[in-house]
């Protein structure tokens, strides 16, 4: 990835949402995503590292589509260390590896704020990726400033 590594976080699912039909169920294969797709809200928080350092805490409102497809639409905050949020927006897609619980993650990252020490954010495009492991719950993203 081109472009400067702006933050580094680690992640933990602290809750999932479904509506209708289980999402372990599906990676289990016990379940097919149905034709109409399945949505999940994944509650997820954790640490940051880099520029931006402190805490992240939000929700993802996935969507599974049948053809493998996960589409993202993420919504959280990062809270510095010195108690500044700076509000995080993104969408993206994970997709899942064969035969395996992890999903590589793409993001289109929006920051915005309007405390002055981080307005840098406000004007820049930030490209996230990472992966997800769904059998651990664990998130690992490297967000990078275009």
């Amino acid at each position: 990835m081109t472009g400067d590594k702006i933050y580094e976080y680690d992640l933990d699912i602290t809750g999932v949402t479904d509506y209708g039909v289980d999402m372990e169920s599906i990676l289990a294969g016990k379940e097919r995503v149905p034709p109409q797709g399945a949505r999940f809200d994944v509650a997820f928080e954790g640490n940051t590292t880099g520029r931006l350092s402190g805490r992240v805490r939000g929700v993802d409102y996935l969507r599974m589509r049948g053809d493998g497809r996960i589409d993202l639409d993420i919504r959280a905050a990062i809270e510095t260390g010195g108690g500044l949020r700076i509000a995080l927006s993104a969408d993206g897609v994970a997709v899942l590896r064969p035969g395996e619980p992890i999903a590589d993650l793409c993001e289109n990252v929006t920051l915005t704020t309007a405390a002055a020490g981080f307005a840098w954010v406000n004007t820049h495009q930030i490209w996230g990726v990472g992966s997800v492991n769904l059998a651990t719950g664990k998130i690992h993203i490297d967000g990078y400033m275009q």
